[in-house]
């Protein structure tokens, strides 16, 4: 493990926008040298990184109140009502008011807008919307389950996503530290689990398994399968060895709880389909995760998952990452909203928009 390079952090808070073009030049990069950017910290390895330079306040200073950021949830995600978190009790973020009241939309800071609710622009506040107010895009949708992006070009001024080169990046979930290392694995006796709840034989995921599936056999869960135990995803992959991590899209960072909770929480050996390798190391170990492009077909694939039942030192070699490093998936929705507010109290106010947000986000 010593020597692996991906984006290993301690926690969500303290982001804020960075500059695309930065971005982009800079990606290339990740996988060979922990980065700061002035405007996102990524917290990697170190703990010189995660303290960061020590501030002396001058004598005569007096320390200045926090400042108070209102940020306005414009839709309720999937029209689905929910209690809105306390910032500072749940993260420790203090000075954040989180409201879904629209007749308070003048005075927000910042108006948060999830993507998958927005039918037309008849009831966004256009007409009298204050010039420093942000207007952020929120999804954690795939492109390919995304509509509406063309028509959204210069509407809003940052972006929240699943992408690292987002203005507010918020992954389905991380790896962190931890200070114990213990290896703990639970006793199983099953070989290969796939949890699926859309079953559309066009999908990629869904032909690959076709095949596979001649070869190894593979307990289906969800609506199209098995009933899981007690209701519950990880005590039900826990009795496997491997799980099927397939997204039901392919695109750049689209890595999702299939991964980080399916997966890791259950302390199976994902077997992923989605990005490419490349893309998959530079969020997690290169050796904690089996890709499907690692073999010529599904054949070869399940001649190795065979092996590896079979050779149990070689098996828990996968598990390595264990020793230094624990899961946290990231909850919906509490923590991108008060990444959000975070991000507004930080950033200022420079005015920018995304000009062509589809053409990002496709890309």
């Amino acid at each position: 493990m010593r020597g692996e390079s991906f984006l290993s952090m301690e926690n969500l808070r303290g982001w804020r926008p960075c500059r695309r073009s930065r971005w982009r030049a800079l990606r290339s990069r990740l996988l060979a040298a922990s980065l700061t950017c002035t405007v996102l910290v990524l917290f990697v390895f170190t703990q010189d990184l995660l303290n960061g330079p020590m501030h002396f306040p001058l004598l005569w200073e007096s320390p200045s109140p926090p400042r108070q950021v209102t940020v306005l949830i414009w839709y309720d995600p999937f029209g689905k009502r929910r209690r809105i978190g306390d910032c500072h009790r749940l993260f420790n973020i203090s000075g954040c008011k989180l409201t879904t009241n629209r007749s308070l939309y003048q005075e927000a800071d910042a108006i948060l807008f999830h993507h998958r609710d927005i039918i037309d622009f008849s009831d966004f506040p256009i007409k009298k919307r204050p010039t420093s107010q942000k207007w952020i895009w929120m999804n954690f949708e795939s492109p390919s389950h995304s509509s509406w992006l063309r028509t959204l070009g210069g509407v809003f001024n940052w972006t929240m996503s699943y992408r690292v080169d987002s203005d507010i990046f918020v992954p389905y979930g991380y790896l962190f530290s931890k200070k114990h290392a213990k290896i703990i694995l639970p006793r199983k006796k099953k070989l290969v689990a796939w949890v699926i709840s859309n079953w559309n034989e066009d999908q990629e995921r869904v032909q690959y398994y076709n095949q596979l599936s001649n070869y190894i056999g593979v307990d289906i869960y969800g609506s199209y399968g098995m009933e899981l135990k007690e209701d519950n995803i990880v005590k039900t992959v826990s009795e496997y060895k491997f799980y099927l991590a397939f997204e039901n899209s392919l695109h750049t960072d689209y890595i999702t709880e299939k991964l980080w909770r399916n997966a890791f929480k259950s302390s199976a050996i994902p077997i992923v389909m989605g990005p490419s390798r490349y893309n998959y190391e530079m969020f997690i170990p290169r050796n904690s995760f089996i890709h499907v492009d690692d073999f010529s077909s599904p054949r070869k694939l399940a001649m190795y998952l065979k092996f590896l039942d079979k050779n149990n030192h070689l098996y828990r070699r996968y598990f390595t990452w264990k020793k230094r490093y624990d899961v946290h998936v990231t909850s919906f929705w509490d923590e991108h909203y008060c990444a959000a507010c975070e991000t507004v109290k930080a950033a200022g106010n420079p005015y920018r928009t995304v000009s062509d947000l589809a053409g990002w986000f496709e890309s």
